[in-house]
């Protein structure tokens, strides 16, 4: 389908209008929320599929119930063609990306300290509420709304279809590996980085380590992508269906970041005995909103380890990633697929079953939308 979106009165793009045809978004256009003094309007070029759009669009078989009919998608790159009379920080033209947060009230204490992903009022960059009560609506479309802090400049050196992908996956495992990875230790021993499952984060997260210094190894249930891992960074790459795997590697690693989407089956007493003292488990994978940890805190006690979370990143982390990747030549693995009915459906599906190395990216835009005029 090509259609001329009449924009700016309208946004056209694929939504979800049943969960159970969750993997089948059709052509809508719609009206954008209010346009604010520090909004921008994003003629989107390109946008990633993540695991999110997936886990939103099947509503109570994913994350719970969703607003429909629903746009998703936020791993977006385009063109400002519209800015706000407060708008500082993009001006008409420039190319910037949009990820999965699209407001926050930059006021509270969380946003002051850089922490705005924690916003309370936080709008996600769809089926998220804004004040006034509009949905939001992502990027499967012609056209994003957004506040102007939440949109980056994307170097010249990074291609849109592969800065697509940071702003969401590559945003998601460097918070966290930033954030907990010291450099301080002692005898020059570099930091160790257990990862969790090689997928869209993954392996992501296993060139992000290696940059900021650590030792990156990755676990995964088999050594299918042994290969890959290490022709990513990997220093070592560890199948935890090989018994006495974690015996091997007792008291070895700084932090284990998990980027599976489930914790279905994983013997977490036994990736907790591989971290040091005081060392972290960082979960950055959402599972179904119905599946639950069960644990007893006597797993916690033998090295006083931590079991946490980690929730997108902060504007000034997302510079800085956009440099470091630019720096040391981190890129997404990526397969571009035209954006269409057809398409969404194709990527979607395939991407639920785990047939992509390692993330889509949508294309096309202009062409589907009649859009870049």
């Amino acid at each position: 389908m090509s259609a001329s979106v009449n924009y700016p009165e309208e946004f056209a793009g694929f939504a979800v209008l049943d969960t159970k045809d969750w993997n089948k978004p059709k052509y809508i256009t719609y009206k954008p929320k209010t346009f604010g003094d520090h909004d921008i309007d994003i003629e989107i070029e390109c946008c990633g599929l993540c695991g999110s759009d997936i886990m939103t669009a099947m509503g109570g078989d994913g994350w719970g119930e969703i607003k429909l009919p629903q746009v998703v998608g936020h791993e977006i790159i385009g063109k400002v063609v519209k800015v706000g009379p407060k708008v500082s920080l993009h001006k008409i033209g420039d190319r910037v990306g949009l990820g999965a947060q699209a407001f926050g009230c930059l006021s509270c204490r969380r946003c002051k300290e850089d922490n705005e992903q924690y916003c309370k009022d936080s709008v996600t960059t769809y089926d998220g509420v804004y004040p006034d009560g509009y949905v939001s609506q992502g990027g499967y479309a012609s056209h994003v709304r957004a506040h102007e802090h939440f949109c980056f400049a994307i170097p010249d050196a990074i291609k849109s279809t592969e800065a697509a992908s940071l702003c969401c996956a590559g945003l998601t495992v460097y918070s966290p590996l930033k954030r907990y990875i010291s450099t301080d230790l002692p005898n020059g021993e570099k930091p160790k980085v257990a990862i969790l499952g090689l997928g869209g984060l993954g392996h992501l997260a296993v060139q992000i380590a290696a940059a900021l210094g650590a030792e990156a190894y990755v676990f995964s249930r088999t050594d299918a992508k042994k290969e890959q891992a290490l022709q990513l960074g990997a220093k070592r790459f560890v199948a935890t269906g090989t018994k006495g795997w974690a015996a091997e590697y007792f008291d070895q690693f700084d932090l284990i970041l998990n980027c599976a989407i489930s914790l279905s089956g994983l013997d977490l007493g036994s990736f907790l005995s591989i971290l040091k003292v005081q060392g972290r488990f960082v979960s950055v994978g959402l599972p179904a909103a119905e599946e639950k940890l069960a644990i007893s805190p006597f797993t916690f006690f033998s090295n006083g380890s931590s079991l946490c979370s980690s929730n997108l990143g902060s504007r000034k982390e997302m510079l800085d990633l956009l440099e470091l990747c630019v720096k040391h030549n981190i890129r997404p693995w990526v397969e571009e697929i035209p954006i269409s009915e057809e398409g969404c459906n194709t990527a979607l599906t395939r991407a639920w079953k785990g047939d992509v190395r390692y993330r889509f990216v949508f294309t096309e835009f202009h062409k589907a939308f009649g859009t870049g005029k």
